[in-house]
């Protein structure tokens, strides 16, 4: 028992950059590691041990996260005196570099965002991610490749083709 609270504290960090990457604001990527942290911690006893805990987390926080957006919310950031704002770094392109990237990640399609940040952010395999999200590991690298390609596009400024169907 005691292995396994140590090996799920070992775990927030890798929780914290995705679900920061996922979500796209540092309070409700906080909120989504807790409420993971806490689900994870009252059905530990459902944990196999041996298994890969980060894959088990990571499905936790999917599951969570489909929740979130299922349900509608209004996004809110609480301000007071005290509050303290990043310190802008030298370098203003590196900035809105990642201003522009994290804006294309969150232009993708949930699906294939959600693909995207585990394979290249947190370098899950194609099984682990497949298994996480009960999907095969085929729509994974579809979902994968598509999203690689439309966030290759967004980056480059390519315009996106919108294809309407007439309907009569």
């Amino acid at each position: 028992m005691q292995d396994s609270r140590a090996q799920m504290l070992a775990c927030i960090p890798r929780l914290r950059r995705y679900a920061q990457a996922l979500v796209g604001d540092r309070a409700g990527a906080d909120d989504l590691v807790q409420d993971t942290m806490e689900r994870g911690w009252n059905q530990l006893s459902s944990w196999r041990a041996g298994s890969d805990m980060r894959a088990w987390l990571f499905s936790i926080m999917h599951n969570l996260r489909m929740d979130q957006l299922r349900r509608p919310a209004f996004k809110t950031e609480t301000l007071d005196d005290e509050s303290q704002f990043p310190a802008t770094p030298a370098s203003q392109s590196h900035g809105l570099e990642m201003r522009d990237l994290q804006t294309a990640l969150m232009m993708l399609p949930h699906e294939q965002r959600e693909v995207v940040l585990l394979v290249a952010l947190e370098e899950m395999s194609y099984e682990s991610i497949a298994h996480m999200l009960g999907i095969p590991p085929g729509t994974v690298m579809s979902r994968l490749s598509r999203g690689r390609e439309k966030l290759r596009a967004l980056m480059e400024g390519v315009p996106q083709k919108v294809t309407l169907k007439v309907v009569k």
